[in-house]
């Protein structure tokens, strides 16, 4: 099946390079890429929270906000 995409100047250059290097097509190795990708466990990122506190301590929303977040940290 035919795609298009875009990707950056730079990778292009260096997935072509490659590709020579291991004398294959372009196609073969984003090809590979993609299946390693898909291949490899799913590890879902938790965003890190930055809390920024006035003086007098945090509010009791933000308070009990980061209570539910360190109870979802500790039961995954």
């Amino acid at each position: 099946m035919k795609t298009t995409f875009d990707i950056t100047d730079d990778l292009l250059v260096e997935a072509k390079k490659r590709a020579v290097e291991l004398h294959r097509p372009l196609r073969a190795l984003v090809e590979e890429g993609l299946r390693l990708r898909l291949a490899a466990p799913r590890v879902r990122e938790r965003p890190k929270i930055e809390w920024v506190v006035a003086e007098g301590g945090a509010p009791a929303a933000v308070r009990e906000r980061e209570a539910m977040y360190e109870w979802l940290r500790s039961h995954p």
